[in-house]
C-alpha cells in the first residue's frame, strides 16, 4: 500500500488555522446541506424535486403518473422530502398538492437550469 505523502515546502498555518476555524463556523450549514444534497441524490427524490419547482404544485396521483411509479413509491419519496421541509402541502377539497418549499427553489434552481438546458454532461 503507498503512502500518502505530503510535498509542500512549508505550510500557510494562517491560511490553515483560517479555514479551521471557517469548519468549526459552519458545521451545521454543513451538515444541513449535506443532508439535503443526500435525499435529492436519489434519481426519484430529483426527479419529485424538478417537477415540483417546475410546475409550482402537483399532486401524488400527478406524480405517479409523470413519473410511471406506483402511488405508494411515490408518497414515501415525498414523506422523506416532507420530513425534512424540502416540500410543503397544501390541501384543496380531498387532494392534496405538494410543492417545492420556497427556501430550496435557490438551491436547486441552477441544478434544475443545467438539467433544462441539456447542458449536464458538459458540466460535471
Amino acid at each position: 500500500m503507498e503512502k500518502n505523502v505530503c510535498i509542500r515546502q512549508e505550510a500557510n498555518v494562517r491560511q490553515i488555522k483560517a479555514c479551521k476555524e471557517q469548519i468549526r463556523h459552519l458545521d451545521d450549514s454543513f451538515d444541513r446541506l449535506s443532508g439535503v444534497l443526500h435525499l435529492a441524490g436519489n434519481k426519484v427524490r430529483l426527479e419529485i424535486l424538478y417537477f415540483l419547482a417546475r410546475e409550482e404544485k402537483l399532486c401524488v396521483c400527478d406524480l405517479s403518473d409523470i413519473l410511471g411509479m406506483s402511488i405508494s413509491a411515490v408518497s414515501q419519496h415525498l414523506r422523506k422530502l416532507k420530513d425534512r421541509n424540502m416540500v410543503q402541502k397544501e390541501r384543496q377539497g380531498q387532494t392534496i398538492f405538494y410543492s417545492l418549499a420556497p427556501k430550496y427553489k435557490d438551491i436547486f434552481t441552477p441544478f434544475f437550469q443545467l438539467i433544462d438546458d441539456n447542458k449536464i454532461l458538459e458540466t460535471v
